[in-house]
């Protein structure tokens, strides 16, 4: 095993603990959590020994970067998430890999990528992205919707061709009431979440929680955590 391998490796048992006892604590199955390595600034290489020590799904923010990365491992059995702010000029790219989209915050991001997906022939999971620190009727300072757009948000991703509604998405918030307060953050996203599946009972997927703050997430019942320094080491700073 070579020695970044064993690194991963070995960051991935200890990702994997945390997760198991964070499930424990609060009574829930292990199975119950999906976790999602965040690959952003690292190459192809850790992606494909990832894959190797049983990774399925990675995520990625950066189209530029996540294009070349997703055509080198299209052998591999991934699932892409792209969790990064998205613009309207790099959807049809980001629609030829990605599995799903977790930053959906605007309905002209809806059009684009219902467009770029049917032109693909390919469907698009749509996770919501909800912004906590978000007044009605603008989006947060990390992107995404206050939570009083999201019921028309989810519509629209609902009746749109080559898109599928999974659920919803947060990043926990740097101001305003949540800051500071993940789990009350991650807490409220659930009851978001609760009302979403009363109108689409499928949408049942919540990512929420990172390297620093996973517990907090399993604690409030999200399904899907976004993981990357934990795993892949503190990243290279982007000159």
């Amino acid at each position: 095993m070579t020695d970044r391998k064993a690194q991963l490796a070995a960051n991935l048992a200890k990702v994997e603990e945390r997760i198991a006892s964070a499930c424990a604590a609060v009574g829930r199955e292990r199975t119950e959590v999906t976790l999602i390595v965040v690959t952003k600034t690292y190459p192809a290489s850790d992606v494909r020994l990832l894959a190797e020590l049983g990774v399925r799904h990675v995520a990625e923010n950066r189209d530029q970067d996540a294009a070349p990365k997703a055509a080198d491992c299209a052998d591999l059995p991934l699932n892409w998430h792209f969790v990064g702010q998205l613009q309207t000029n790099k959807v049809r790219s980001v629609a030829s890999y990605a599995d799903v989209v977790q930053s959906i915050d605007r309905a002209k991001l809806v059009s684009a990528l219902s467009a770029a997906a049917v032109r693909a022939q390919r469907e698009i999971g749509c996770l919501i992205q909800v912004a906590l620190d978000a007044e009605s009727g603008e989006r947060g300072a990390r992107g995404g919707v206050g939570p009083d757009g999201i019921g028309e948000l989810a519509t629209l991703v609902a009746e749109s061709p080559g898109l599928r509604l999974d659920g919803l998405m947060t990043v926990a918030p740097l101001a305003g009431p949540y800051a500071g307060r993940e789990l009350a953050a991650f807490e409220r996203l659930m009851e978001i979440s609760s009302r979403l599946r009363a109108d689409h009972p499928a949408a049942n997927m919540v990512s929420a929680g990172m390297s620093a703050d996973l517990e907090e997430a399993v604690a409030a019942g999200a399904t899907h955590v976004r993981v990357g320094t934990a795993v892949l080491g503190v990243r290279p700073r982007l000159g």
